[in-house]
């Protein structure tokens, strides 16, 4: 599981989180995304399109490795898999979550926010965890704390990161990637700019390099 979420991660620097309104949008955001070199996509499970979302992704972008984000228990997880998600990534742990996706064969990104929340991880064999909100619970200097009793432990963190910050993420050595939120502002989805959101994500990409 460690293998294959370090691969996904290896991917492109930048994850960009996705929380899809409209089922027609899905498609055409996800084609932009893979074009602007970003094609590990997380389409959380905050709208009543979510689970169709995964599942149009995943049928209709060869190049888009479509996951599912917010998933709080086994039941979101499961559906999530059955709709086509090649990884899950929680906001946060419960025992239940951590015991099912250690048995799943989709690879399971759990979402931390404290060193306690994290031994609990890897008690039961995580190594790899999203940190969130990470702007508010200390950014790149939490990290750099972590990084010492914690060496072996890599992190994608998510929440409140922009393009002029992930650049200060990224450069830590206990960092995979980040998750952002910025690359589909609601503006461009609106007037359906997916050239808009080609730019923004070549311009992640950029940044990162």
């Amino acid at each position: 599981m460690m293998t294959r979420i370090d691969h996904l991660c290896s991917l492109g620097p930048v994850i960009p989180v996705l929380t899809i309104e409209r089922l027609e949008d899905a498609v055409p955001i996800a084609e932009a995304l893979v074009e602007g070199g970003l094609p590990v996509l997380e389409v959380t499970l905050r709208t009543e399109n979510a689970l169709k979302a995964i599942e149009a992704i995943a049928r209709a972008v060869p190049g888009a490795h479509v996951g599912a984000g917010t998933v709080i228990n086994p039941d979101d997880y499961k559906r999530s898999v059955d709709s086509g998600s090649s990884f899950i990534v929680s906001p946060g742990i419960t025992s239940e979550l951590l015991d099912y996706g250690i048995n799943s064969d989709i690879p399971y990104l759990p979402g931390i926010q404290t060193v306690s929340e994290m031994m609990e991880g890897i008690k039961r064999g995580y190594k790899r965890f999203k940190f969130f909100p990470a702007e508010i619970s200390g950014g790149t200097a939490a990290l750099k704390a972590f990084g010492g009793p914690f060496g072996d432990i890599r992190f994608c963190p998510t929440g409140g990161i922009r393009v002029h910050t992930a650049a200060d993420y990224l450069a830590l050595p206990n960092v995979m990637c980040v998750g952002g939120t910025w690359l589909t502002p609601d503006e461009l989805i609106a007037n359906k700019d997916w050239a808009g959101i080609m730019k923004l994500a070549r311009e992640a990409v950029n940044s990162a390099s």
